[in-house]
């Protein structure tokens, strides 16, 4: 049974897009800046940055489009919902992070070896990347702690690009005070090591996202929680074969929940239930919780749908048609209940209390011995009820 837990919360979806939308608002003013300072000054460094902050909002469109059709619900084509579009997202930004590492190492290297010095920007230029500096890291703590209260890897992701851009100004600031000083080695030594920790956060993003692609589990503490959870609902035995994997921003849980062996169906159903409801008002990013009913631990043995099987209602009520036709018990009879315990059927035969017999025991013991040759027969018990008005 699955229980998929109500759409996700609106304020997540307006939160995450309003985080990005500013980020996006900071990329375009700090980009102006530094793109026009450069060509005032003639700094090729600040219209280089210039141009990293403008491809940052094509970035932030496409966390935008993301954050959008990530969250939409189920569809046909998709029925366990669109979370995976922002794993997929994140390894893209994962992706970007490294490339742009590999672009700023390399391009700081070639200009080691070619010896080519910066030169004095004058305090404008200098003023700028401060400025531009600040507003990239403000744009970073500020999407960093957007991103781990709503627990979405994608607006992390976003973020630490944003911390590029912002190392990358700090690499053009140390460039340009070198320039000023007169240590133009100083701007292409300090992107090199600043290119290493972007890679270095573009990797991670990548093992993370590629890990959530391959259905990776939660933390073994958080499901022992999880399990912990599970088994304090009134009702529930025990709990085993519980596993997790994320989805985007999303849990899916499932779960087999053992409950006493002969409450009725409706019963162990709300049960389940019960233990849904508790595992996802604990955690908010449970989206969806499946959740299996058995009548008895069979944790560590080959799955029922794999052993051979039992016979079903149906052919049982024709043998026993076979075998009792001869007793007016089984003729009048009231209902017929069967229980699918220890690789056995437990028989309940309710019969009419106008079915006269000196002793109940004995007419349960004929009617054992007419089932004798059956190997799958378990325990036989009979009820006798009212007679029919």
């Amino acid at each position: 049974m699955s229980t998929p837990s109500s759409p996700a919360p609106r304020r997540f979806y307006w939160t995450a897009q309003g985080v990005t939308l500013i980020g996006a608002g900071v990329d375009l003013v700090v980009g102006v800046m530094k793109l026009i300072t450069g060509m005032i000054v003639g700094s090729a460094a600040l219209i280089a940055d210039g141009i990293h902050s403008f491809s940052d909002i094509v970035t932030d469109v496409f966390v935008l489009a993301a954050t959008h059709y990530g969250r939409q619900a189920p569809d046909r084509d998709h029925p366990y919902g669109h979370g995976r579009i922002e794993t997929l997202a994140t390894l893209w930004l994962g992706g970007v992070l490294i490339f742009v590492a590999g672009a700023i190492a390399a391009s700081s290297v070639e200009r080691l070896l070619d010896d080519q010095l910066a030169t004095a920007p004058g305090a404008t230029a200098i003023g700028i990347a401060v400025v531009s500096l600040l507003a990239k890291e403000a744009i970073f703590h500020y999407s960093l702690h957007a991103a781990r209260r709503l627990d979405s890897a994608l607006l992390e992701a976003n973020a630490w690009h944003s911390r590029t851009d912002a190392l990358s100004t700090l690499v053009v600031l140390v460039g340009l005070l070198g320039g000023q000083f007169g240590v133009g080695w100083m701007d292409a030594a300090a992107a090199i090591l600043v290119g290493l920790m972007v890679g270095w956060v573009g990797g991670r993003l990548m093992w993370q996202s590629s890990r959530e692609l391959i259905d990776t589990a939660l933390p073994a503490e958080d499901e022992r929680q999880l399990r912990r959870l599970a088994e304090t609902v009134p009702g529930v035995t025990s709990v085993h074969d519980l596993r997790t994997r994320r989805l985007g921003s999303d849990v899916v849980l499932d779960l087999h929940i053992v409950v006493a062996p002969r409450v009725t169906v409706s019963e162990a159903h709300e049960i389940g239930n019960a233990v849904s409801r508790e595992l996802r008002q604990s955690s908010r990013r449970l989206k969806d919780v499946t959740f299996h009913i058995d009548p008895e631990d069979d944790e560590g043995l080959i799955a029922h749908s794999l052993r051979p099987g039992l016979p079903l209602r149906a052919e049982i009520e024709q043998i026993l048609d076979q075998r009792w036709a001869k007793h007016p018990a089984w003729r009048r009879r009231l209902a017929l209940n069967l229980h699918y315990l220890d690789d056995r059927v437990d028989i309940s035969l309710y019969v009419d209390s106008q079915i006269h017999h000196d002793d109940l025991d004995e007419l349960a013991h004929e009617l054992c011995r007419d089932l004798a040759p059956l190997p799958w027969v378990g325990q036989l018990t009979l009820w006798q009820g009212p007679g029919k008005a």
